[in-house]
């Protein structure tokens, strides 16, 4: 048995999650709900982060302010549809790391066919809801040369 982490692993491409499919995931007809390809996605942001070391429970609990990332725009291509049980790979890279905005660039794939094509652009707030800037070694970290 291959031991793939449960939170994905950074590769040449960008964070790699494999999701399974499940019956919740569907609609009526058996393909995949088109609402539940965010939540595949968000998966996968979640855990590009993990990855790379950024805790987002202590940046938001830290002292001061706290922040957080908050989807603030997203352009999303649907080219084909998954089933349940599909084995679905989300593929998550930075396009560009500023210091307090992140674009990232997400697909959905199912085996090399790509399923879902995503641009995502999180905004740094505070635990108020202002605009924040990133800690300087997290947009380093977070920098498309990276991984």
């Amino acid at each position: 048995m291959t031991n793939i982490p449960l939170s994905g692993a950074l590769t040449p491409e960008g964070h790699v999650l494999t999701q399974r499919v499940y019956y919740e995931d569907t609609d009526f007809s058996g393909v995949v709900y088109h609402a539940r390809y965010l939540h595949f996605m968000e998966r996968g942001r979640t855990d590009y982060l993990r990855c790379l070391g950024v805790d987002q429970v202590k940046l938001h609990a830290a002292e001061g302010e706290g922040l957080a990332f908050v989807v603030h725009r997203m352009e999303i291509e649907f080219k084909a549809s998954a089933r349940m049980d599909d084995i679905l790979t989300v593929v998550t890279k930075t396009e560009r790391a500023l210091a307090a905005k992140l674009v990232l660039d997400q697909e959905v794939r199912l085996g090399e066919k790509v399923l879902i094509a995503a641009r995502v652009t999180i905004a740094v707030i505070n635990r108020g809801g202002r605009p924040r800037r990133l800690p300087a070694a997290i947009v380093t970290s977070l920098a498309p040369e990276n991984p």
